[in-house]
């Protein structure tokens, strides 16, 4: 491993992130994926076209979750009555049943909204009638076509690195652009994202020593979709070859080696729910440093960091350049299994209470002690990963660092890094810890055991709260709010990185 080097002199770091939202073209809507998949795979169109009204149905869900508890625009008021919610914008009311708004459910196809009388069952109708000329609604279609396509294949059975992540077919729980793969085509989701199963082969791009930024050798790892592009436009890289076989993770741009080996965090150039996904010259700096730091801290609790141990970036004109950029990080153990699929795979879980005991004392009680130490993770279902044996978890791991908040104070020095992750505002901090980990994770767990053997939410929340008793935020995490991420209402602002946030009823309020 080289040495981390700084950039040649007229270039500078710039700030995380820089994207600006901005949304790759091509994506396809529902009808756009229907008429590619003719000619692409014939034999999903009958599967397609029976899973295209749950997926309609599931993202409208989605999206009523954001018209019940978000500051969206042009709202203008809510109204409950008979169960029945009414929502008031500046040009139309919508009204559709409370029930369908309730997180981690799924609804029947055929869920409905009434827009001025008009009954609507696809979310990018009702997108379009409430924010008129928005790209949202694109983004909208092509996240049901994406879903619709991933039901259409199905989870597969299969073993080794990064299958159990293949597994997770819906994507993400709450956000609506659950599966937009802004960027590419249909023919380019079927072979790289994860739902389908691939297994791909990065390419390995040489660079001039003297443009390149970071700790690894200077030989890019490219996300093949990613590297076609890259070599046209700067012809001074060099293909050097394939790696080995690796499947795409969770996060597609992410892959695990089938040999074993660490993971790769490359960057696309591709809108996946709210960000393109790139890798900053800030995580890139970051990285290596954070880890060691982190490894320190959870050293004598029972949640592992994996280490980014290596990181690189191309220096362009604009310096390092966050489009051409990877992270190596340390592979989990091979039967951890990411809180993201955990919901579907209960199968040995004995006891709820007990399980949920466990999840407290190797998570949500080490998350806080780490929080009290000075560093805030933001441990949601794709990137945290528990191990369970015996119907119980024993031990939790933690990887990608780039959504961390450190307060130099509560460390005691300032640890040298760059971005937006040191603060010593102590509310971003617990926003972080409890906005991933406890309005997401914790919530989705709780829904999952309470729908699989009937447990009772609230002595579940009282597991949780007790294992987050004694730590110096130990008050803020019981009492304040839950915060989350207004997704919908960032996707339709100007500025679309620009964290907003709706805040819940805190259940646990009664279990201090």
């Amino acid at each position: 491993m080289g040495k981390h080097t700084p950039p040649p002199s007229g270039h500078r770091l710039r700030p995380d992130p820089d994207d600006n939202g901005r949304v790759p073209h091509p994506t396809a809507d529902p009808d756009g994926t229907r008429h590619q998949l003719t000619t692409l795979r014939p034999d999903l169109l009958h599967g397609y076209d029976h899973a295209l009204p749950g997926a309609r149905a599931a993202v409208l869900a989605r999206l009523l979750l954001a018209l019940e508890h978000e500051p969206l625009p042009t709202l203008a008021g809510r109204h409950h009555h008979a169960g029945r919610t009414h929502v008031r914008f500046t040009r139309a009311v919508v009204t559709y049943p409370t029930a369908a708004a309730t997180p981690f459910t799924e609804p029947l196809p055929g869920l409905a909204v009434t827009v001025q009388g008009e009954t609507v069952t696809d979310p990018a109708r009702l997108t379009a009638l409430l924010w008129s000329g928005h790209p949202f609604t694109a983004e909208i279609a092509n996240s049901v076509a994406n879903l619709a396509l991933a039901r259409a294949v199905g989870s597969v059975e299969e073993n080794g690195p990064g299958a159990i992540e293949q597994s997770l077919v819906d994507g993400h729980p709450l956000h609506p652009c659950c599966r937009t793969r802004a960027g590419m085509t249909v023919a380019d989701v079927l072979a790289y994202a994860p739902e389908h199963h691939p297994v791909i082969h990065l390419r390995r791009l040489w660079v001039p020593a003297d443009k390149w930024f970071g700790t690894a050798p200077p030989v890019l790892l490219a996300h093949p979709w990613q590297a076609t592009r890259l070599l046209s436009e700067y012809p001074w890289l060099t293909d050097i070859g394939p790696t080995g076989p690796v499947r795409p993770l969770m996060s597609l741009r992410t892959v695990a080696p089938l040999d074993g080996g660490a993971h790769v965090k490359t960057a696309v150039d591709v809108q996946m729910t709210s960000a393109v996904r790139t890798v900053s010259p800030a995580a890139v700096h970051n990285g290596p440093r954070l880890s060691a730091l982190l490894q320190t801290l959870t050293a004598d609790l029972p949640l592992d960091v994996l280490a980014e141990t290596e990181a690189g970036a191309v220096i362009t004109a604009h310096g390092p350049d966050r489009r051409l950029a990877h992270l190596i990080r340390q592979a989990p153990p091979a039967d951890a299994i990411p809180l993201g699929v955990l919901p579907g795979r209960l199968d040995s879980v004995h006891d709820p209470y007990t399980f949920m005991e466990s999840l407290g004392d190797v998570l949500f009680r080490p998350l806080a002690l780490v929080l009290e130490r000075g560093v805030a993770l933001e441990a949601h279902g794709q990137n945290t990963l528990i191990r369970v044996v015996g119907g119980r978890p024993v031990r939790a791991y933690y990887r990608d660092l780039g959504g961390v908040r450190v307060h130099p104070g509560r460390l005691g020095s300032d640890p040298g890094l760059h971005g937006d992750l040191p603060t010593d505002d102590l509310t971003e901090l617990r926003t972080k810890l409890s906005a991933a980990a406890l309005a997401t994770v914790a919530r989705q767990t709780v829904t999952a055991l309470q729908d699989r053997f009937g447990a009772d939410p609230d002595r579940l929340w009282h597991l949780v709260a007790r294992s987050l008793h004694g730590t110096a935020d130990t008050e803020a995490l019981l009492t304040d709010p839950l915060p989350v991420k207004a997704t919908t209402t960032m996707r339709l602002a100007a500025d679309p990185l620009h964290d907003v946030w709706t805040r819940l009823d805190n259940p646990m309020k009664d279990h201090r």
